[in-house]
């Protein structure tokens, strides 16, 4: 039988990966700056990492980036493991992404991601049940019944983009029944995690922040509606009405319901989204991966694992340093910006035996840090890889040949590692 996926396109060439590796090795170290997205447009930026985690590993970068300016680069994954597990010494209080907005602008968007103990722990409670194993199971029967409806509404023998049809498609519709959301309306959800995750000091074609912060106050408005419907009402299981009678979360501010629904929504969107892409990806680059899991469709559970470690959807988190303290050997100083470089992390050969290939059959698949450890741990990790796994248990189930047919188009961001098109052809 022929693998569902064939390679039209090849993997970067040899001289293309060594001319990409000069470029980088004839700048000086003081040059090297990870937060460029244009490294994650071009897919370069693998490059830098490379070359911080043997010669730098925690690494003062600069940005021209008004906002960004300097910050630490933290590359290695053991480094990257003691700033994640110690909110005692780095805080999330300042803000997940390295841009800094001037005291009280509205930009600066508060949730529970972006606080520390005890305020964290208190409100990441009143959401934890939407992915308690109950609630799991049964959204087994939906999901697959979605993503079934999904995949057999797709065009066959002709070019389509796969982020547009399959991607966002199936995480919008998970995230319209995480929030008991309008199905009508779900494409509004990933139109306000796009909006939010924007920054027009990185990318031109981003809306102007007051563009911005206008549309999200629309998503606010809209989310005001469902709440006050769900307010005075017996709870429910979905997300708002777990916000409107969760104790830490009922006497919220509306900028702060914005907060919590921005990091909701970019949550629920963006791992699963930008991983159903790249995991497709992954697997025309790499034919014989697909062959594997072909013969051994059992291999799929791990191979979940691997896409997520492999595409890393969300690149960094930053963390500031709270006092004077000692990592990898430098002197950090209190209110010093780190980026935990998790895409860097997960490339790591001395945490992960040969980081840089695509193998769905690793011995320890979930040893990633695509998900982030200690307190902030990814709340619904769980459920993003239940997502996968059914999405290519219908993939194996239907499709003999899936083609990529030409260059990805990647987002032009250091923070969402993602994919704006990827065109695609189902051959039968």
């Amino acid at each position: 039988m022929k693998p569902a996926i064939t390679a039209v396109n090849t993997p970067e060439s040899t001289t293309q990966i060594a001319a990409a590796r000069a470029r980088v090795a004839a700048l000086d170290l003081s040059q090297l700056n990870p937060a460029d997205p244009q490294g994650f447009v071009d897919d370069t930026v693998g490059y830098v990492f490379e070359r911080l985690r043997h010669e730098d590993p925690v690494h003062r970068s600069h940005s021209p980036v008004p906002g960004i300016d300097s910050y630490w680069s933290i590359t290695r994954y053991q480094d990257i493991m003691q700033v994640d597990t110690r909110p005692d010494i780095y805080s999330s209080e300042s803000g997940i992404t390295l841009m800094d907005f001037p005291p009280g602008d509205d930009q600066q968007l508060k949730m529970f991601i972006a606080m520390d103990p005890p305020k964290h722990d208190e409100q990441r409670r009143a959401v934890n049940p939407i992915v308690a194993p109950a609630n799991l199971k049964n959204w087994h029967d939906l999901i697959r019944e979605r993503t079934c409806r999904v995949l057999d509404t797709l065009p066959r023998n002709e070019t389509f983009d796969w982020v547009d049809k399959v991607s966002i498609e199936l995480t919008t519709y998970m995230l319209a029944t995480l929030f008991d959301f309008p199905l009508d309306d779900r494409r509004l959800l990933t139109y306000w995690s796009d909006i939010s995750t924007a920054n027009k000091l990185t990318n031109p074609d981003a809306p102007e922040p007051e563009v911005r912060m206008a549309e999200l106050r629309k998503m606010l408005s809209y989310f005001t509606r469902l709440w006050n419907e769900r307010v005075n009402v017996a709870p429910r299981s979905d997300l708002v009405s777990m916000l409107a009678h969760g104790p830490a979360t009922r006497n919220m501010g509306p900028l702060e319901y914005m907060g919590n629904l921005v990091l909701l929504i970019v949550g629920g969107n963006d791992t699963t989204r930008n991983s159903m892409t790249g995991g497709l990806l992954a697997l025309d680059n790499n034919p014989q991966e697909m062959a594997k899991l072909r013969a051994n469709p059992t291999l799929i559970e791990s191979m979940v694992s691997e896409i997520i470690r492999w595409q890393t959807p969300l690149a960094y988190m930053r963390r500031t340093a709270l006092a004077d303290t000692e990592l990898g050997g430098k002197q950090i100083g209190k209110d010093d910006k780190l980026a935990m470089w998790y895409l860097s992390g997960n490339r790591d050969e001395s945490a992960i035996a040969e980081p840089d290939r695509f193998i769905i059959d690793r011995a320890k698949p979930r040893q990633h840090l695509s998900f982030g450890f200690g307190i902030h741990r990814c709340v619904g990790n769980r459920l993003a890889e239940l997502q996968l796994k059914i999405l290519w248990e219908e993939i194996l189930r239907r499709f003999e040949v899936i083609e990529v047919m030409g260059e990805p188009i990647r987002v032009r961001s250091s923070f969402v590692r993602g994919f704006s098109k990827l065109p695609v052809r189902i051959r039968c």
